[in-house]
């Protein structure tokens, strides 16, 4: 079969960024949903698994991927194992886009954390890039962590297309930076269960050029 182009194709000096949210967990689906942060490690759920099934035979057609890399959780494991398999790639961990700690509320739905901590929840609302998640961090300070790694990335991978495995927090934060918007907006993006995100990378410019494609989801739960 005709691959088809879903990226720009390479130029010398440019990379072609993939950065996909990781497939749905169990946390993820329960209603109401959970926060799972960095220290609830689950699997991908059965309908994760699909996604991540569609998502890794979607790119088999659409693109050419060099490298894989994903956070070291296990559900951004399990994600870009699917994909790499097409492509027969190993998975590279990068342990600084792991989940944001979201520390006292791990594990809790929004009405109950709004309940028991309101004075905690309206600040961090108000502001999330300066308020943390109680006993945890903010959005500032995962974009503090995964910014300069997703950036050396970019760096290593010139003329080659990427795909990075990671997670909602830490792709909305480094979306929102890319897109000059305030940190404290990050929440405002949208970013489904393996969700695609085509960033491209050239020496002092880095730009969005697609958010949250979903092509691949239609028929699968998401």
């Amino acid at each position: 079969m005709e691959r088809l182009q879903f990226i720009p194709r390479p130029e010398p000096d440019a990379t072609n960024l993939l950065l996909i949210r990781h497939g749905a967990t169990p946390p993820n689906e329960q209603r109401p949903y959970i926060l799972q942060g960095c220290g609830i490690n689950p699997s991908l759920s059965e309908s994760g698994q699909k996604q991540a099934g569609a998502l890794a035979e979607f790119l088999a057609r659409m693109s050419s991927i060099h490298h894989i890399y994903c956070s070291p959780m296990i559900r951004a494991r399990e994600t870009a194992q699917a994909v790499s398999e097409r492509f027969n790639l190993t998975p590279q961990e990068v342990a600084e886009i792991h989940e944001c700690d979201v520390g006292q509320w791990e594990g809790m739905s929004w009405d109950i954390i709004m309940r028991e901590y309101p004075e905690e929840y309206h600040a961090f609302m108000n502001d999330p890039s300066q308020n943390r998640y109680a006993g945890g961090e903010s959005y500032s300070d995962v974009l503090d962590r995964a910014e300069p790694a997703i950036q050396t990335l970019l760096e290593r991978h010139p003329g080659e297309t990427i795909a990075v495995v990671a997670h909602n927090v830490v792709n909305r934060v480094y979306l929102a930076k890319l897109l000059g918007l305030e940190i404290s907006r990050a929440k405002e993006i949208t970013q489904t269960n393996t969700g695609i995100n085509l960033i491209r990378h050239k020496p002092g410019e880095t730009k969005v050029v697609t958010m949250n494609a979903i092509f691949h989801l239609s028929g699968v739960a998401h």
